[in-house]
Parts: structure tokens; C-alpha cells; sequence
């Protein structure tokens, strides 16, 4: 299957056929319903960033929207007329770092603050060489986004889902409106994310009353709670290992993704 990009050119004499790139998906698809596209894809098909796709990235009604990510990915996926908004937030990562490789490359230099000393390491990274992590659980069933956790100490049960590009987008305009409205009184991160993640407590699925639950949870089942769903979240692991340029210490980060990532230096 050749992309519109390379046909194009063929057709102004210039022989030249983007490359495409078979990357996997770190969530095996196995959290996506049958009627949707990633249903069961272990793997997908991209092709390399262009001209075209830089565009997208300086767009700055795309920019305002918030959407250059989905539209990045949209663009360079094989498969047309696929919803990237029903990729959970760990395959969707996946995917623009992918598309990021096939762009600049894998070499992303990075500031990293040393956890001994402080000083301000600046190092590249291979982004090729970064691990991906599975999906740590097994959903309730198979083509479900639906998983299931026994809180320690009210002992009821949790079934919750993994965030979509959707769900996130509809949970960051739910928190602009709320501090508009509400100020301070505004729900926080850790309130607001147990709320677009949670499906049912106990079967019971009405949000008001789920949201009553979260706000009384016990701070150990809250914790506890967060600890599995980051556990399970499939994705790229983004620590890293390095040595510090000042005092040799050597340590482990988490990988800053700024303006620099898809627009590294040349």
C-alpha cells in the first residue's frame, strides 16, 4: 500500500516513496472494542514524518485546539478515517515517539537535573532504545477497557478504565471550566483523574455517587488504587540512566519530553 505522499511525487517525476514503518502497540490492542480499528492490533503501520506533518506541528489552530498530537498521528498512520482518540494515553505516546524517530531520528538531547548535586546535565538519548512497557493486567474481558481492583480497606470493588485521548481531552475541559467557575473549590489532579477513570464501585455507575465515594476514599485505597493503575498502564518506560558531568554520581530519570522533542536542534 503506498502512501498519497509518495504518489504524489512520482507524478512530478521525482522518484521517491516515503518510508513506512511497522511499529507495535504497546497495549496489543487488546483494550480496544471489535467495531473499533486497533481491535487486537499487536502492531501498526506508520509512515515517516514529512514537510507535510510539520505543517501540522506549527499549526496554530491545531496548537489552540490541543489536537497536534492526534492529528501528527492521524497524518502519518497508514490506515485513513481512524478515531486517534480512542488510543489509551500509552499507546498514543508510543506512536508519537515512533513518528518522532522516523522524523529527526533517535538522538534527543535533554537538560537532566542531578539528584546528588543538581547540576544540569545535558544529554542525548537514543529514544530507539527506550523499553516498552506492556499492558500489566488483563481487562475484565478481552476488546473491554475495563479493568477491576479490590480496595485494601473499604474493600470495595473498582472497575475502572484506561484514559483515552478522548477522555483526556473532555477531563482537561471539565478542569478549565471548574476553575472558571469554582476558583480554589476547583477538583484537583489525583480527585479528577479517579473520577474520568472510574466506571462503577460496588456495580454502582452513577457518576455523582461515584464521585461522592472518591471525594470520603481512604487515602490508602486512593494510593493503592493509582499505584495499580500506573502499574498496569502499557506504554514507552521513559526513565533513564545516566552520570552526572559534575560529580560522577550515577542515577535514573524520567525523560523530559519539551519543544525540543519534535523539533530537536540541527
Amino acid at each position: 500500500k503506498k502512501d498519497i505522499n509518495s504518489l504524489y511525487m512520482k507524478s512530478v517525476g521525482i522518484d521517491w516513496e516515503v518510508p513506512v514503518e511497522t511499529v507495535p502497540l504497546p497495549s496489543g490492542g487488546a483494550v480496544y472494542p471489535k467495531d473499533s480499528w486497533f481491535h487486537c492490533k499487536e502492531f501498526v503501520n506508520i509512515k515517516a514524518m514529512t514537510a507535510r506533518e510539520e505543517d501540522i506541528l506549527t499549526s496554530a489552530a491545531y496548537i489552540k485546539q490541543g489536537i497536534v498530537v492526534d492529528e501528527l498521528i492521524k497524518s502519518c498512520l497508514m490506515e485513513r478515517n481512524v478515531d486517534v482518540g480512542d488510543l489509551i494515553m500509552g499507546d498514543k505516546n508510543a506512536l508519537a515517539i515512533s513518528i518522532r524517530i522516523t522524523g529527526y531520528g533517535a538522538d534527543y538531547n535533554a537538560n537532566i537535573e542531578c539528584g546528588e548535586c543538581g547540576h544540569n546535565n545535558e544529554k542525548v538519548f537514543n529514544l530507539s532504545e527506550l523499553e516498552i512497557k506492556r499492558l500489566g493486567a488483563e481487562p475484565i474481558e478481552k476488546g473491554s477497557n475495563l479493568f477491576e481492583f479490590n480496595l485494601p480497606v473499604s474493600k470495595k470493588v473498582v472497575h475502572f478504565k484506561l484514559i483515552s485521548g478522548n477522555d483526556e481531552s473532555k477531563r482537561t475541559k471539565m478542569l478549565e471550566d471548574s476553575v472558571e467557575i469554582l476558583g480554589k473549590s476547583a477538583p484537583g489532579l489525583v480527585t479528577s483523574n479517579l473520577e474520568t477513570m472510574i466506571v462503577s464501585i460496588d456495580g454502582v455507575t452513577d457518576k455523582g455517587k461515584i464521585k461522592s465515594f472518591i471525594n470520603v476514599m481512604p487515602a490508602f485505597d486512593s494510593k493503592s488504587l493509582r499505584k495499580f493503575m500506573i502499574d498496569i498502564q502499557p506504554g514507552i518506560d521513559m526513565n533513564v540512566r545516566y552520570t552526572c558531568d559534575d560529580c560522577g554520581a550515577a542515577g535514573s530519570a524520567e525523560l523530559p519530553i519539551n519543544t525540543n522533542f519534535f523539533w530537536p536542534k540541527v
